[in-house]
């Protein structure tokens, strides 16, 4: 039998049966109508959701409990139970990528925000919140339409590992810290249960926390339901000899706990999401899915409170791809022992029932598994009578594509395209000394891939190209190449031949979803086929320097271009989304002050020799391994991690920061200090954390506050970001880390003071080799731009 069929089989079969249930009525079907099905105790709201779903799962026959089981529930017609689609996705706006989504209806597009690593660019945690708000606002309304399930599956929350990775671009980027806090930001924002009628819509930089977490209480009660995703050390689709479905990854515990793990922690007990998806491959030797050691201390140790479902069809693949069992049976039991509720897919609904009755799992651990599965039904209200009628019912089609959320899109796309070269200050290009454009480029004039991955319908759908000729109404266009692979230059000369009579030359290269997307990982990290000839070839017969715009999600080596003075700014938009064309043109023709900074390093593609395999985040000299992302990467880097420019200039002062901190109040008096002191040796070298020391962190937060200048023209936003280079105390301490980062804005000669938090507990702190949190002592160098401030951390 071949595994990679049985998968897709299972897969189709899966979304076959799947639209079945999507809603062609008006309204989504609900339980609990009356007279006939609203007398039962899972109906009664004054009962706690505890005793509704534990009443709810003892009426339920076998073979109904295990009709729950698949992304595509059953319906129990003698209770009055419609089927439900669990498997809804809304990473950057609503899409139907998964059956719970239709745009079959009343309701046919929905707003397409930037792809996440667009918006992780803004570093504006107020922003993410916005978009994960608007998002929840337009999925309630397409839910109310019969057009969208309840629960969606997002955000991607995996650290951006690797920059060939295909999925990097659904990420916030490399850097735990603001991969954390961004799946907190779009978690809440997405989730939280509000009242509300009219929207506020803040794009504004900066924070607001009481504007943003302004909701009605904390009663379990959800609007919609967030999941992070996928647990855990999840980053490769397909590269070399392994696959995603089969992939090993060992991880060190070091690795583990200060990379890989951090944002699913935050997600849970910062974020409160209702939902955990387990990822595909296997985590050293033992499917993610099957991982009951880590499943059990999302529960336990995290405090998760929600469903945890498999990845499409990740229980299949403990048996089918991984031989980690020896049976389906065994599969199914593993995974559901583990802790996993809810497969997508088939595999449970066809052998759960032969696992029961071969022992290999029982009845009341399904049971634990639906009890979960309907707790957070019954928080969205889904058991709680006819959402026409409920808190959220008056959300509908005006709610969909509406001013504001395409102002917000609009607002994202601004604040997180990057701008990495501005040589002579070429940019801003003033509209009315230009006379004539030409624009280059496959990507200048295709509005298929502007999203990115999980893209839905658009509201609306404009081009690069025709957007830059609203500033230039003498604007030419010719592709150059067929499309991004750019394996011919049959077009070059139409392509010369326009920039050779342009005032101005703007050339479109990059990536598009031909070369990274969900499994499709890349081999190269060059421009792909002649896309750098073409860039080259233009730039050669331009009157002026050329304006280099780069399309896509992952770091491409634009080495060339860099260092080529023919070649004179430098833009990366990403996937910027239905209103990117717009934001580019802005930046382009300084409407708007560009602020962006890259989340992810920019390697040369000599890194390719490096496989893609290996988990390791440290370098190792003695094997020649370079390390991964800005924290220990030790090679040469193209751009680097926050690297990001814009038209004026911005200076720092730090007027307030402790030089010392004692950390004696993290220990108690009781407690020995010998566990502290390294073996051998009778100076305190570090502290390590537990439950007992980190409840007493809150005492030790200090503020970092700076005074940010702009002693430019124009005015302008931008991203402060603190690291702090630690002392090396322990192996494997990062070069640097980022510790705290905000976004002002700033007027032309004007000044702000604003102030950075930071917690020793969460900031300065690093695993040690048995992956334990340790703060190191002594001297911690924190730096802000060129600006640099020492703390000693003392015992």
């Amino acid at each position: 039998m071949n595994p990679q069929l049985t998968l897709i089989s299972l897969l189709f079969f899966t979304s076959a049966i799947a639209q079945t249930f999507k809603n062609i009525d008006s309204h989504p079907q609900f339980p609990c109508k009356p007279p006939h099905f609203s007398s039962y105790p899972f109906c009664n709201v004054s009962l706690s959701v505890k005793q509704r779903a534990i009443s709810l799962v003892s009426l339920l026959t076998l073979p109904e409990k295990i009709g729950q089981l698949s992304n595509t529930a059953a319906s129990v017609p003698r209770l009055g139970i419609p089927p439900y689609e669990w498997w809804s996705e809304s990473l950057h706006g609503i899409a139907d990528n998964g059956p719970g989504v239709s745009f079959n209806g009343s309701i046919s597009s929905a707003t397409s925000f930037p792809q996440v690593i667009v918006s992780a660019a803004s570093f504006n945690r107020t922003l993410w919140y916005e978009i994960g708000s608007a998002v929840a606002v337009e999925a309630r309304a397409m839910y109310n339409g019969g057009q969208a399930g309840l629960t969606f599956w997002a955000p991607n929350i995996n650290v951006f590992r690797d920059p060939r990775w295909g999925r990097g671009q659904e990420t916030p980027g490399e850097d735990p810290k603001v991969v954390s806090e961004y799946g907190v930001e779009f978690v809440r924002g997405f989730q939280e249960n509000r009242k509300r009628k009219v929207l506020k819509r803040r794009f504004g930089d900066g924070d607001d926390d009481d504007a943003r977490y302004n909701d009605d209480g904390d009663d379990g009660k959800l609007m919609l339901s967030a999941c992070c995703k996928h647990f855990t050390a999840y980053d490769l689709e397909k590269w070399g000899n392994f696959t995603r479905y089969d992939f090993n990854a060992v991880v060190t515990e070091q690795d583990m706990e200060d990379t890989y793990q951090p944002p699913f922690q935050s997600c849970i007990t910062d974020g409160k999401a209702s939902c955990l998806m387990c990822s595909y491959n296997a985590v050293n030797g033992v499917p993610a899915c099957a991982q009951e050691h880590l499943l059990k201390k999302a529960r336990i140790e995290w405090g998760f409170e929600g469903y945890i479902t498999s990845d499409c069809d990740a229980v299949a693949t403990i048996f089918e791809y991984q031989g980690y069992t020896k049976s389906p049976e065994e599969a199914v039991a593993d995974a559901i022992k583990a802790g996993v509720d809810i497969n997508c897919g088939t595999y449970m609904l066809r052998n759960t029932k032969s696992a029961i009755l071969k022992g290999k799992v029982s009845e009341e651990q399904v049971d634990q598994a639906l009890l979960n599965l309907f707790a957070v039904q019954l928080r969205l209200g889904l058991f709680d009578g006819d959402p026409r009628e409920g808190l959220y019912a008056k959300l509908g089609s005006n709610d969909i594509c509406s001013s504001d959320h395409r102002k917000l899109a609009l607002e994202a796309a601004r604040q997180g395209i990057v701008l990495l070269k501005n040589v002579h200050k070429l940019l801003p290009l003033n509209k009315n000394h230009v006379s004539s454009l030409a624009i280059v480029g496959p990507m200048a004039n295709n509005i298929s891939n502007m999203g990115g991955t999980y893209t839905g319908k658009p509201c609306q759908r404009t081009t690069l190209f025709t957007e830059l000729l609203e500033y230039v109404k003498k604007t030419s266009y010719a592709s150059g190449c067929s499309d991004v692979s750019c394996d011919s230059d049959n077009g070059f000369r139409e392509a010369v031949a326009i920039a050779k009579g342009a005032d101005y030359v703007i050339v479109v290269a990059g990536l598009d979803l031909s070369q990274e997307t969900e499994d499709k990982d890349r081999f190269s990290l060059s421009l792909p086929g002649k896309q750098k000839d073409l860039v080259s070839s233009v730039a050669a017969v331009s009157k002026k320097p050329v304006i280099l715009v780069l399309t896509g999600g992952g770091p491409v080596d634009v080495t060339f271009a860099k260092t080529d003075p023919r070649i004179g700014s430098i833009i990366w938009i990403g996937y910027p989304g239905e209103t990117g064309g717009q934001a580019l043109a802005e930046i382009i023709f300084g409407d708007f002050n560009p602020g962006g900074r890259l989340p992810m390093t920019w390697y040369p593609e000599s890194f390719t020799d490096v496989a893609m395999s290996d988990m390791h985040m440290r370098a190792d000299s003695s094997r020649g391994y370079p390390g991964r992302t800005y924290r220990f990467y030790t090679g040469p880097q193209v751009y680097s991690f926050g690297a990001g420019l814009s038209y004026t200039k911005f200076d720092y002062k730090i007027t307030s920061a402790p030089t010392r901190l004692s950390l004696s109040a993290l220990v108690p008096k009781q407690s020995s200090h010998k566990k502290l002191i390294i073996q051998g040796e009778e100076q305190l070298r570090f502290l390590q954390l537990d439950d007992a020391t980190v409840n007493s962190c809150e005492s030790l937060r200090f503020n970092v506050q700076v005074n940010v200048s702009n002693s430019g023209e124009i005015d302008g936003s931008h991203v402060l970001m603190l690291f702090s280079k630690m002392p090396q105390v322990i192996s494997g301490v990062p070069e640097k880390q980022l510790i705290g980062f905000d976004r002002v804005h700033v007027r032309s000669k004007e000044m702000i003071e604003t102030v950075l938090v930071i917690d020793p507990c969460k900031h300065l702190i690093v695993a040690n080799d048995v992956g334990k949190r340790v703060i190191p002592l002594g001297i911690h160098v924190l730096s802000l731009g060129d600006l640099q401030h020492s703390l000693s951390l003392e015992f």
